[in-house]
């Protein structure tokens, strides 16, 4: 695969992956806060969904895809883990409104906002996306001339019946 088919799947999967990966989070999280603090139970359709979504994650920051995955995956989580930060230091209101996500999207947003869980996910992705072993080709084998035989070395000696196997070099 060419170096920019290999980018170009990377900007798919960055901007495909990172949006169900967030809304897996935030359902996961705010589905499992809602049931433990209303029916102290667990819900395991969420942690299913939380295992998920962490399993997706993972590949996006340890694909050899391309890091333009990770690297856009990373700022868009580095941007949505700052909102709440710049909200409680007194910036204007910077979340979505209330109505505009469903309940268990909403609570876990605003759970995982908060906490700076989302922040850190963010850089995680963006600091994976800086290796430069991501940003290297898989090296291709080595292409040999015609010229290239594998016939005997001229600097050996010629192969003669049995030979001493424990002997470093050769001597007459």
């Amino acid at each position: 695969m060419s170096n920019g088919a290999r980018h170009v799947l990377g900007v798919v999967a960055g901007l495909l992956l990172t949006p169900l990966i967030a809304a897996g989070l935030w359902y996961g999280a705010g589905e499992l806060r809602l049931t433990t603090a209303q029916e102290a139970q667990i819900s395991w359709p969420a942690v299913g969904v939380l295992v998920a979504a962490g399993i997706v994650l993972a590949f996006l920051a340890g694909s050899r895809l391309s890091p333009v995955a990770s690297l856009l995956g990373g700022l868009s989580f580095v941007t949505l883990g700052l909102l709440p930060l710049l909200e409680m230091m007194g910036m204007q209101l910077l979340l979505p409104p209330q109505f505009l996500l469903p309940n268990p999207l909403q609570v876990g947003y605003v759970t995982i906002g908060y906490t700076g869980l989302q922040l850190v996910l963010g850089v995680v992705l963006l600091m994976v996306s800086f290796f430069p072993s991501r940003w290297r080709s898989i090296a291709e084998p080595p292409v040999y001339s015609p010229a290239y035989s594998e016939g005997p070395s001229p600097y050996l000696p010629p192969p003669s019946g049995a030979e001493d196997a424990t002997r470093p070099m050769y001597r007459e």
